[in-house]
């Protein structure tokens, strides 16, 4: 059994618990007739944005020229490179 605990709240904290539980329920989403339903982690997740490196990218597979850089499986990467980079 659920041990119960006092309630610690202060009287604005609680007011404003009370307001909360007061409002209507939010309507359901207005989703896509053929949308799959996914995780909230997903919803959730920050957005990546690409990375600008100097680098060179060698039968496919990038190289960062700077060994500091650590990147992230699935990064979005912009390897910038030129002639004279060496």
């Amino acid at each position: 059994m659920a041990k119960t605990e006092p309630d610690t709240r202060n009287d604005r904290r609680k007011a404003l618990d009370e307001q909360i539980a007061a409002e209507p329920p939010l309507p359901p989403p207005d989703l896509a007739a053929g949308a799959r339903p996914r995780p909230v982690e997903e919803h959730l997740a920050r957005a990546r944005r690409p990375v600008a490196v100097l680098g060179v990218v060698e039968n496919g597979l990038v190289r960062p020229l700077d060994p500091q850089v650590k990147l992230p499986e699935r990064a979005r990467v912009i390897i910038v490179t030129s002639d004279q980079v060496t």
